[in-house]
């Protein structure tokens, strides 16, 4: 399994930060699973866990679009593709917040900054009223355009883009404060199928 093994001789710290003072002892995701050798079932569990996602999801598709598009002239129908992108982490980064569509209206009705981080071939020609682009593998040169005194909001084409994830943990390494980003994950796909209005690039 792709774990990594520590010995307690080399980490006494363990001892004391787990309390506990057997050895082996299993620690997965900061838990201990096992107190000596674990049985066959948990070593299967664990290997269930570990399982890639994508394995489980609908093939690619040939030609995919990222943005959910109209279907006809109805209002408020709309054709979503489910296969393209991976999916991305509810976190994009260590005490950075990730927030929905309610904060990103009210942060929007205060005029605070909010940011598109997609790369313009793959933003479908519409945005989130208000925002501004900022292309991810721009933002680290160009952080002086982020508000000083506020958090901005990054958001990109949704739960399955890696644009402003990516752009957020780049902002950190480069030691941007985590305190003034927020996280959109839901993006372009969640904000249009939701209704919400766009505005046209």
């Amino acid at each position: 399994m792709p774990y990594r093994i520590n010995y307690f001789e080399d980490h006494p710290e363990i001892f004391e930060k787990y309390k506990l003072k057997h050895s082996p002892l299993l620690i997965v995701d900061e838990k201990v699973e096992s107190v000596g050798m674990p049985e066959i079932d948990k070593i299967k569990e664990l290997k269930a866990r570990i399982k890639d996602i994508s394995q489980i999801r609908t093939p690619k598709r040939e030609e995919n679009h990222m943005i959910p598009k109209n279907i006809g002239t109805e209002p408020g129908l709309v054709e979503v593709d489910v296969t393209w992108g991976s999916i991305q982490s509810i976190k994009a980064a260590q005490s950075v917040h990730t927030i929905g569509e309610l904060e990103v209206y009210q942060h929007h009705m205060k005029g605070y900054s909010i940011i598109d981080a997609r790369k313009p071939g793959t933003s479908g020609s519409v945005t989130i009223p208000g925002s501004k682009n900022i292309p991810y593998d721009e933002l680290v040169e160009r952080m002086d355009e982020l508000d000083e005194n506020n958090p901005s909001i990054f958001f990109c084409n949704g739960p399955q883009c890696p644009q402003s994830s990516t752009a957020i943990k780049n902002l950190v390494d480069a030691g941007y404060p985590a305190d003034r980003i927020l996280y959109y994950r839901g993006g372009m796909h969640d904000w249009i199928t939701l209704g919400l209005p766009v505005q046209q690039l």
